[in-house]
């Protein structure tokens, strides 16, 4: 058992340690590589830095513009809301009142109207 433990453990250290020489490895190359060719590097800095600055400005302005529609759409919700309420309140006091006033239910009252005409013009 103890054999066992000792055999992963050496399994996993060589493994870590070239691991971590690889990297080491790479970043001196690009270091190297870096300190000889500046004007290449720096160019890739502009060029991506700029193009990184520029897709951070445009998500900003895609989450502010989200925002802003959020908040119209539940200043809208509310408005229908209100205007749903407004209205079923008025039909009702109306058709109380109607109903008061006539001793008929609207229902009735509305039966006896003839339907406008849609065809003709309005005088």
């Amino acid at each position: 058992m103890a054999d066992e433990q000792q055999g992963d453990q050496q399994a996993v250290g060589p493994s870590a340690a070239g691991w971590r020489a690889t990297v080491e490895e790479q970043y001196r190359k690009i270091k190297e590589n870096a300190e000889a060719y500046p004007y290449v590097w720096a160019s890739y800095v502009v060029v991506y830095g700029g193009f990184g600055l520029w897709m951070a400005y445009r998500w900003r302005k895609l989450r502010r513009t989200e925002d802003r529609v959020r908040v119209l759409q539940e200043r809208l919700r509310e408005l229908v809301r209100a205007e749903e309420e407004s209205a079923a309140a008025s039909a009702s006091s109306s058709s109380a009142a109607a109903e008061k006033a006539t001793g008929v239910p609207p229902a009735a009252v509305s039966a006896d109207k003839a339907p406008p005409v849609a065809d003709k013009a309005p005088q």
